[in-house]
């Protein structure tokens, strides 16, 4: 067996195949890794994401574009309230973090900002593992402004930006997520805030990672902090966010997903991503790669519209959504559904099988009254 090294070396060299030559890698974040973890069955998303391909112009190449992405508004507005938050040296944020987290603690006078630069994506990991590690042995109040964090994606790093960590006076560390969408009389879009607590849990388990590695390991708060525009103005206002929930679920669904390695491997020889491709070898390429779709993937994933499409063409019931196709048990396609509903196909003992034959009666009970009256 090659060394670790070399394994590493020749999966890069193998992902950046399925990139396509010259084309630059897109970085996974933790949006993207937390929506990969809602769907773990999806091999397709997997080596994508891996790969770091870009979902948007391969959507665009494939004649299905998606519609992700905030306007320059939305981008220049978010970017205006977080250096808003951050200004004075975060003065404004570690005493929010003090006022709802962590009110027994020293007032954060003259919290310290350590400088993260560094180059590549490796060294600014290791630079922000150091920096936590002087905060702890410093103690008092640090603010680490955009750290860098690493954390294995099926055997594959991702390396994940969150707005900020803050190291507390006794050593536990908090994260924080800065949003552009309001909070009116103290609270947010529950969907948004979910979302927002899914991201920051990757973020929190990317740090536990980083804390395991320190002796004593320092705790790292399962309550992040959400900071949001205070109803229509660009004062801050910020809640805690318990993400237990998110964190075990994220945990649990990473570890179910396939080793890039492995999909790679199971690929046709010459198979590549690139959107420079003619489509139709381009499609060829994507259908190669098994797709678990459901109507989720809409709000999640550049490709959704792709792989509604080739979904309903199978008439495949993924379509329906995944609690439907968990009551359909062995039961794959609508025509499988409505052959046993109608009583052609199917064995009656199957308990969906006969919940569709029922089904199916009591529609057509329903529509003859209907009809009689």
């Amino acid at each position: 067996m090659p060394p670790p090294r070399t394994q590493g070396t020749a999966l890069r060299h193998r992902l950046a195949e399925l990139r396509g030559p010259d084309v630059p890698g897109k970085a996974l974040d933790a949006r993207a890794l937390a929506a990969l973890a809602a769907n773990p069955g999806c091999r397709r998303r997997a080596i994508l994401d891996g790969a770091g391909v870009d979902k948007a112009a391969l959507a665009s190449a494939l004649g299905a574009p998606s519609v992700f992405g905030q306007s320059q508004f939305a981008l220049i507005r978010g970017n205006s309230f977080e250096a808003k938050v951050k200004a004075d040296g975060g003065a404004e944020l570690l005493r929010l973090v003090r006022e709802k987290l962590d009110p027994g603690a020293e007032p954060p006078e003259g919290g310290h900002v350590p400088d993260l630069t560094a180059s590549g994506p490796e060294g600014r990991t290791a630079r922000t593992a150091l920096a936590l590690r002087e905060a702890v042995e410093a103690g008092g109040w640090t603010l680490l402004d955009h750290p860098m964090l690493a954390l294995d994606v099926a055997g594959s790093p991702a390396f994940l930006e969150p707005d900020a960590v803050v190291v507390h006076p006794d050593g536990t560390w908090t994260v924080v997520e800065i949003k552009s969408f309001p909070m009116l009389d103290g609270s947010a879009d529950p969907a948004k805030v979910g979302a927002a607590a899914r991201q920051a849990a990757v973020y929190v388990l990317a740090l536990e990672e980083v804390a395991g590695r320190l002796e004593p390991a320092p705790r790292v708060r399962h309550r992040v902090l959400l900071v949001c525009p205070k109803d229509f103005s660009n004062l801050p206002a910020a809640c805690a966010v318990d993400v237990r929930k998110q964190l075990a679920v994220t945990r649990r669904q990473l570890a179910r997903l396939t080793r890039i390695e492995e999909i790679a491997d199971s690929l046709p020889e010459g198979t590549c991503f690139s959107p420079a491709l003619p489509a139709q070898e381009l499609a060829e390429a994507v259908e190669s790669v098994p797709a678990t779709y459901a109507p989720d993937c809409l709000a999640t994933c550049e490709l959704a519209f792709h792989c509604r499409r080739r979904s309903r063409e199978a008439a495949a019931v993924t379509t329906l959504g995944r609690a439907v196709r968990a009551e359909l048990g062995g039961l794959t396609t609508v025509t499988e559904v409505l052959a046993a509903a109608r009583g052609e196909a199917g064995d009656p003992d199957d308990p969906a099988v006969a919940a569709l034959r029922r089904a199916a009666v009591l529609r057509a009970e329903a529509l003859g009254e209907a009809a009689c009256r």
